[in-house]
């Protein structure tokens, strides 16, 4: 064991192998802003032993626990109960307690987001402290005779989505880490086919959708799992040809460009490392598995061999030039691993390398396939747009896609307003997409447009079959993604300001210099804590009627402008607005706009 100090905390370093040598270090960036730098080297080649990074904090003003994994849980856990794996394609390594004010008061992050990593911050009883803990090669590694990483330690009292912003800068600037770039396009509302059609696509109603989702506003389609089989059994059995369900669309390449003509871009989904046991791809790579899952009735391919990821790179590059393809949601990236019933015994797998095979790490042959994907695909169209689910959503995701999309949560509107503002939190300017949006038809239109109402503060993406919803409704989606893309400039690029993440964000604000945009997700008081821009937007997010605002000061006269959620207008007024609070009456999922008078 060996320690470093930082002067707010005394950092301890173990690991269980004679044969490496390791140094701690710590540098103060700033006062309550330091860098841990950890070094492990040995003479000849070995295979790393667990590291295990170990330091307390005081539980004084902590009412939170931030990270990736947390989903609708932000409240303290045990030392002995919360622990969260991390790597390339799975969350990242960060946590962050704050208070109930929203302020940061120990943010943590790991500069090595490739391999896998065991993050853990919880309560330890006896003496009302946090155990902060990152254990590394927490799986057997292949080996090597130096290792390096930082650990960023951050008690600033600054707001805790000023930390995690200041974090994804962080990751940002590290080598290897750049981010993709990510083109207007992705940036716009999409339609996509899962939730509205699941496997039972066809040509002809995908473009029917197309035409009206265009009408309301999307510029793009994802066409979802079923263009490629005809069995609709939900499974992954007949996966890894790729080739198309001509019973379905008859001819891609026209239909990709009937699509087109829609106005709109057009991207395919992938199960990436699937390759299915009726499948003929399977015959080819059964010998080149990392394990098989039975229930799906698929294999999962072992990119180690550059057999198997020339072949999956080939297979997009065929379909984005037969097809004019823009570009493709790939997932289950994260399943690139051995089975856990398998991980105390492919120890050998990884410190020897197989006949064709060029890697010995997972992670490392994982990296190098997803960035030859993005690179090789940039050469036929240099704006190729990549889409990621949560929980593949760490930074050096951004380096292989420029879409990061909300875990499934179907029509659960609560858990996409967590989880996208979750994403954005960390993802910079890489696109946040809310999950697909989806209700029922018989809703009522304030409960549907909740839906989109949630994720504002990402990019919407519908999954409804449009030409079946009521007129009242249709209405609603034109109003609200025109009010999103009018007000995207605030929603996306604005300063975003999620306040009490501890109860699920019940109010967040987003801000350019010319506009602010509040939006309330419960009944509460609204006090803006700011000078009013020329625009001041509050949106009810809840099915009751009414906004509150309360001023510390007087405002100058503004005229207000009350909507219900299909963008009609129910009162407009101009008024002297005084110090205090205000009641006004907005519709449920309406919205109240304040414009200062010229």
């Amino acid at each position: 064991m060996i320690r470093t100090n930082t002067g707010r905390h005394e950092i301890a370093l173990t690991w269980s192998d004679d044969r490496f040598q390791a140094t701690l270090a710590a540098t103060q960036i700033e006062e309550g802003l330091d860098l841990v730098h950890i070094k492990i080297t040995t003479q000849q080649p070995a295979p790393p032993p667990r590291l295990t990074l170990s330091w307390s904090h005081p539980i004084v003003d902590i009412h939170g626990l931030w990270n990736t994994s947390g989903d609708r849980n932000k409240g303290l856990p045990s030392d002995w109960a919360n622990r969260f794996t991390t790597k390339a394609t799975s969350q990242a390594p960060v946590c962050c307690l704050f208070s109930l004010s929203g302020q940061n008061r120990l943010t943590f992050a790991f500069s090595d987001a490739l391999r896998p990593a065991i993050m853990s911050a919880g309560v330890h009883e006896e003496a009302a402290t946090f155990s902060c803990k990152i254990e590394v090669f927490v799986e057997p590694t292949p080996p090597m005779t130096s290792y390096e990483a930082t650990l960023r330690l951050d008690t600033r009292d600054i707001a805790y989505y000023e930390s995690l912003e200041q974090v994804q800068r962080w990751w940002a600037s590290l080598p290897s880490y750049q981010p993709a770039s990510v083109p207007d396009v992705a940036r716009a509302p999409f339609y996509s086919t899962w939730y509205s059609f699941h496997q039972q696509v066809s040509a002809s109603t995908m473009e029917e959708q197309c035409r009206l989702a265009k009408g309301l506003g999307c510029e793009a389609i994802i066409v979802d799992d079923g263009w490629q089989t005809t069995d609709n059994a939900r499974g992954y059995a007949y996966a890894g040809d790729w080739e198309v369900a001509t019973s379905k669309i008859p001819d891609m390449k026209a239909h990709v460009a009937r699509v087109h003509e829609l106005g709109l871009k057009y991207l395919l989904w992938y199960s990436v490392p699937f390759v299915g046991v009726h499948s003929k791809a399977y015959a080819r790579f059964q010998d080149k598995l990392l394990h098989t899952i039975e229930r799906l009735g698929t294999g999962v391919l072992d990119p180690r061999y550059p057999e198997v990821r020339d072949y999956i790179i080939t297979t997009y590059e065929r379909a984005m030039r037969d097809w004019d393809l823009d570009g493709f949601k790939l997932d289950f990236v994260d399943s690139f691993a051995f089975a856990p019933s398998e991980r105390g015994s492919f120890a050998a797998q990884v410190h020897t390398l197989l006949p064709s095979q060029d890697y010995l790490s997972v992670p490392e042959a994982v990296d190098r396939l997803l960035t030859d994907i993005i690179a090789r695909l940039r050469q036929l169209k240099p704006d190729v747009m990549i889409e990621f689910r949560q929980s593949y959503i760490g930074p050096l995701m951004r380096k292989y896609g420029n879409l990061f999309r909300a875990g499934d949560c179907p029509n659960d509107a609560l858990t996409n307003r967590v989880r996208t503002l979750d994403i954005r939190l960390l993802c910079g300017d890489t696109a946040a997409h809310s999950d697909m949006l989806m209700w029922h038809g018989d809703e009522p239109v304030e409960s549907a447009a909740l839906q989109i109402v949630n994720v504002l503060f990402s990019v919407p993406q519908i999954s409804v079959l449009l030409d079946t919803l009521p007129a009242e409704h249709l209405a609603m989606v034109r109003f609200w993604l025109a009010f999103w893309r009018e007000h995207r400039d605030a929603l996306l690029d604005g300063k975003l300001r999620p306040q009490h993440p501890e109860t699920l964000y019940p109010l967040v604000f987003a801000a350019t210099p010319e506009k602010q945009i509040a939006v309330m997700y419960q009944d509460t008081v609204i006090n803006p804590g700011f000078e009013l821009a020329d625009t001041f937007i509050v949106v009810n997010g809840t099915l009751e009627e009414r906004v509150i605002l309360e001023f510390a000061e007087d405002v100058a006269t503004r005229q207000f402008t009350i909507y219900n959620c299909q963008g009609q207008i129910m009162h407009t007024e101009t008024r002297e607005i005084s110090k205090g609070l205000h009641r006004f009456l907005v519709p449920a999922a309406g919205l109240l706009r304040l414009q200062r008078n010229s």
